[in-house]
């Protein structure tokens, strides 16, 4: 497994959907991974630290998570196959460490809400991945925050209800 972060989050002009770009931490190679409307909306916002008065769905895994005693010790995008990726997320308990089928996607909201490692597999980098553009910057600001928001707000869900 290769340890990956997060670099960038974009909307993929040709169909308009959002797309997470992580990178590995050589900055060698980028995965990109094209992602729900929600999901994007929920990783810029935890991202960017945007507070919520009531718990989002992945606050929710989360909360559930600790009441059971576990942590989420990180996230491993495992496999693609066909183009679609799969992933899992890695919670320990005293007993135990489990892992927890996931999309991508998911996991990684998981991941920015507890700062945990995400790892890709070798495997799907290699299937995946592109190399590290030149003169490339992180996408991903606080400024940004708003964009996500208003871009959001203009799918219905006709337009996202079928790429989730």
């Amino acid at each position: 497994m290769v340890e990956v972060e997060i670099f960038g989050l974009a909307l993929d002009e040709t169909g308009k959907s959002p797309i997470i770009v992580l990178k590995d931490m050589d900055e060698t190679r980028v995965l990109p991974i094209w992602i729900g409307a929600v999901e994007a909306m929920s990783i810029s916002m935890a991202i960017n630290e945007v507070p919520f008065p009531r718990p989002m769905t992945h606050d929710l895994l989360l909360n559930t998570i600790h009441a059971l005693g576990g942590k989420v010790t990180r996230v491993e995008i495992t496999d693609i196959e066909n183009g679609t990726f799969f992933a899992e997320i890695v919670v320990a308990t005293d007993e135990e460490t489990r892992r927890i089928d996931s999309r991508p996607s998911d996991a990684i909201a998981v991941a920015v809400r507890t700062e945990c490692q995400i790892l890709a597999s070798e495997s799907v980098l290699e299937e995946a991945g592109a190399p590290f553009p030149e003169h490339a910057e992180t996408v991903i600001s606080t400024e940004d925050s708003d964009t996500w928001v208003e871009e959001l707000e203009k799918l219905s869900e006709d337009d996202i209800k079928y790429k989730m």
